[in-house]
């Protein structure tokens, strides 16, 4: 005589139920992902280098693999080069380095709680800063940036004229406790260096800075240009960034990168 045994169609279903609901998760994993890839969250890189610093061009190199394999998932690497002048005494001037980069570095070394400035240094989002040289501090301190939420902004028709930018922008709230910045970069694919710490070197540089301002806002106000720098709008390929920052913590809130048409 066979037993049967009757199984209780609850329990029956309670494999079928935990499979649908791994399923569900599965595509959820997977629909998040797609979304990364899509949309993936800008965050601004900054580097503060200089041609006449022996420590730079690895800096400088890894700038430029970010800026052109994006190796960090669910990131939009925003890069900017900025040039500091401390270094031109030394035998070598640096001909992308001026005075705001250096005003710009003091201030997040007095926000860093820093006893000196230094090259290189790599700054994510206003938030981080570490030797530029650090591949995994850049990729631990990105992936953090980008799991913050960040004000979603459009650039609009960027355009040179008269040897200067103009823009407007879509999205951009305008809020006391915002402050809006916009800058040229360029890229500087070959640069000679005859004297210093890096003479007889051939060097490459990402997003040179050449212009950077704090944008005017009022309610009224969405379009915007940026004064003429000859150095960015003699060479292709002039981006327009712009970012905005929080007054009070300094964290990077906002950013957009577009490229400037002729």
């Amino acid at each position: 005589m066979t037993n049967v045994v009757a199984m209780n169609p609850r329990v029956a279903q309670f494999p079928l139920i935990i499979t649908a609901i791994l399923l569900c998760q599965l595509s959820a994993c997977d629909a998040h992902a797609a979304a990364d890839k899509v949309n993936p969250a800008p965050v601004l890189v900054e580097l503060f280098t200089s041609e006449g610093c022996s420590d730079c061009p690895p800096a400088d190199a890894l700038l430029a693999r970010l800026d052109s394999s994006q190796f960090v998932p669910g990131a939009y690497a925003i890069v900017l080069s900025e040039h500091v002048t401390y270094w031109n005494h030394l035998g070598w001037r640096d001909p992308f380095s001026f005075e705001e980069m250096d005003a710009r570095q003091q201030e997040y070394s007095a926000r860093f709680g820093l006893n000196s400035v230094y090259t290189p240094q790599m700054v994510v989002d206003g938030a981080e800063q570490f030797v530029g040289s650090d591949r995994n501090a850049l990729a631990h301190a990105i992936q953090g940036s980008a799991a913050r939420e960040k004000i979603p902004v459009e650039i609009v028709e960027p355009r040179l004229q008269n040897g200067g930018a103009t823009f407007s922008l879509r999205g951009a709230p305008v809020n006391p406790a915002l402050h809006w910045y916009a800058a040229i970069a360029a890229d500087a694919t070959r640069s000679e260096v005859s004297r210093g710490e890096n003479a007889g070197r051939t060097l490459h540089h990402t997003a040179v800075v050449r212009v950077i301002k704090q944008l005017k806002r009022n309610a009224d106000t969405q379009e915007f240009s940026l004064p003429a720098n000859a150095d960015a709008t003699s060479s292709s390929g002039v981006r327009l960034i712009v970012f905005a920052v929080d007054a009070h913590t300094g964290r990077v809130v906002a950013a957009a990168q577009g490229i400037i048409k002729r």
